[in-house]
Order: structure tokens, then C-alpha cells, then sequence
């Protein structure tokens, strides 16, 4: 294959590719107005009320993933694209305690009293603050290695020249996608925070999951903001009052996370009244080959707290 022949097939592999993400977000959502502006969500099934909350890299597409993989049928499922994600703006104040006022508005504005709510990753702040500023609107909070407050801190947000590689991946959709389509088991460890020993040993189908929790990240460009605000308050995340999170919690980890939220989630788990800390020893951050157990445990809580 000549040079030529070689960049118009990367060149129409992108377009295509990048076109089928953009068409893959810009359905199954709706923008609400809010009395905290403007926040895209997702709103499907029927039953009580799981407010799902997505990680770095998501926007409600994410949540809707994550619910296919993880949870039980039966419920109805709320999922907001958080600040500087697709269609919800970012804002001057993007702490997750302004994202858990914007939640619980968006709560407010589908006439939803109240919810099982669950934070995956970066979504897990929020997640605690809605429980905690909002305590009326959480009948349980549920955490997916969640980014979460630890004595001891297992990682830390870029800086320096790590922080000008994250500008320069995130800053086109182009490079995402060409770094995307490096050598599978490379990608897994240095963007999903998942030990290469970790998907080697999985299932097709999990490896397939991880891919596509990958590939799902595009288009970058849309969801630049919030992956940068992501990115530098990641590791700053301060010790929240814990012991006045009042709802049934469960929060699930593994060891091997290279996000570290092993130790954040079992610190807030310890500290969170009658809390329940599910912690496996190896499955990184996207718990590769739990996908049963994390399904039955999700399944049990739900059945046991949501308000049918």
C-alpha cells in the first residue's frame, strides 16, 4: 500500500468512526431548563428511580453503558451529562457540591421527590454531595470505583508535562482516536487505568466492554471541558463528613485500580455509617471479569432500598 493509498484509508477510517460517534450521542437524550440552567439527560425504563451519575471521559451515554453492563431491569433510569459534558454547559462554579445542586434541580424539574442515586469514578463526589447537601432526595447511594477522599492518596491529578499530554489528547478528537487504535492491552493501563494482566485474562465479551468503554469516550471534543476539569481536581478531592451520609451506602472497588480508588472507596465506605465495601482483588478501574458479581451485588441493594 503506498503512503498515499495508507493516509486516505486512516483519513476515511476517522471520518467514519467520528461520525458514528457524533450520531451516537446526539440521540436518546434531552436538554431540561433547570433553576441551575441547562443539564442534558437521559431518562428510560420505568420503576423507581436510579439517578446515575457518570465518570471522566462520559456524558448520559456513559451511565447508559454502565446500567446495560451492571444493573438489573425494572427500574427507571436518570442519567445527566455532568458540567462541560455534550449538551450541559460548564459553569463558572463546577465543584460537585454545584453539581449536586444542579442534580437535585434536575430532580426537581422531572418531578422526581427522590432516587437511588450512583456515582461512577468522577461522578462519585457529586454523588456524595447530593446525598449529603440533598439528604431528602437519596433513599441510597451506591459508588463505582469511585474517585474519593483516602488518607493516604494512590494517585494524583497530571502536572508538568503529564498535564500538557492530556491537553494535547483531549484537545482533538484526531488524537484520541489515533492513540485509540494503539495496541490493545497499551490503552487499557495508560487511559482506562486497567493492569494489561487484567484484560488478557477477561472474556471476550469483557474485553469488548473495556473497547468500547474506550471507543465511547469520542468525540473528545465535546466533552473537553469537564474531562479537563476532571483531570485537575481528580486528585484533590477533599475528605467529605462521611458519618453525615445518612442513606444506605455500597461502594465497590478493586485493588489493582490504578486510579487508587480501592483505598478511597474502602476509607469512605469505613466511615459512612453501615456502609458495605465490595472490594476485589484485581479487575482495575473497570472491574474486568466481575461484571456477574457487581451485577448481583447492585441487583440485591436495589431490591432491598429503592422505593417501589
Amino acid at each position: 500500500m503506498s503512503v498515499a493509498a495508507f493516509l486516505s484509508f486512516v483519513a476515511g477510517s476517522y471520518r467514519h468512526d467520528l461520525s458514528a460517534a457524533r450520531s451516537r450521542v446526539a440521540a436518546g437524550s434531552k436538554v431540561a431548563q433547570t433553576a441551575c440552567g441547562p443539564i442534558e439527560y437521559a431518562d428510560v425504563g420505568s420503576g423507581p428511580v436510579v439517578f446515575a451519575i457518570h465518570g471522566a471521559g462520559g456524558g448520559f451515554d456513559q451511565s447508559l453503558d454502565i446500567a446495560a453492563d451492571f444493573l438489573p431491569t425494572g427500574y427507571r433510569l436518570i442519567a445527566p451529562s455532568r458540567f462541560g459534558y455534550l449538551r450541559t454547559p460548564f459553569p463558572p462554579d463546577s465543584s460537585p457540591a454545584a453539581q449536586a445542586d444542579a442534580h437535585a434541580c434536575l430532580l426537581d424539574a422531572l418531578n422526581v421527590p427522590k432516587a437511588i442515586v450512583v456515582g461512577g469514578s468522577m461522578g462519585a463526589p457529586s454523588a456524595m454531595q447530593l446525598c449529603l447537601r440533598h439528604r431528602e432526595r437519596c433513599t441510597g447511594l451506591i459508588l463505582l470505583f469511585p474517585i474519593a477522599y483516602a488518607p493516604q492518596r494512590a494517585f494524583a491529578p497530571p502536572s508538568g508535562n503529564g498535564l500538557k499530554v492530556i491537553k494535547t489528547l483531549l484537545g482533538s478528537d484526531f488524537i484520541f482516536w489515533a492513540v485509540s487504535k494503539f495496541p490493545q492491552e497499551s490503552v487499557m493501563r495508560t487511559l482506562m487505568a486497567t493492569p494489561v494482566e487484567d484484560f488478557r485474562a477477561a472474556g471476550p465479551e469483557e474485553q469488548q466492554r473495556a473497547l468500547r468503554t474506550l471507543r465511547h469516550v469520542l468525540p473528545v471534543s465535546l466533552r473537553r471541558e469537564g474531562l479537563m476539569s476532571d483531570s485537575a481536581t481528580s486528585g484533590t478531592i477533599p475528605r467529605y463528613d462521611l458519618e453525615r451520609l445518612a442513606a444506605p451506602t455500597l461502594v465497590l472497588a478493586a485493588e489493582d485500580d490504578l486510579f487508587g480508588t480501592y483505598q478511597g472507596g474502602r476509607y469512605t465506605a469505613e466511615h459512612v455509617f453501615g456502609a458495605r465495601f465490595v472490594g476485589y482483588r484485581t479487575g482495575g478501574h473497570l472491574l474486568l471479569g466481575h461484571r456477574e458479581e457487581v451485577k448481583a451485588e447492585l441487583a440485591q441493594f436495589l431490591n432491598e432500598h429503592a422505593a417501589h
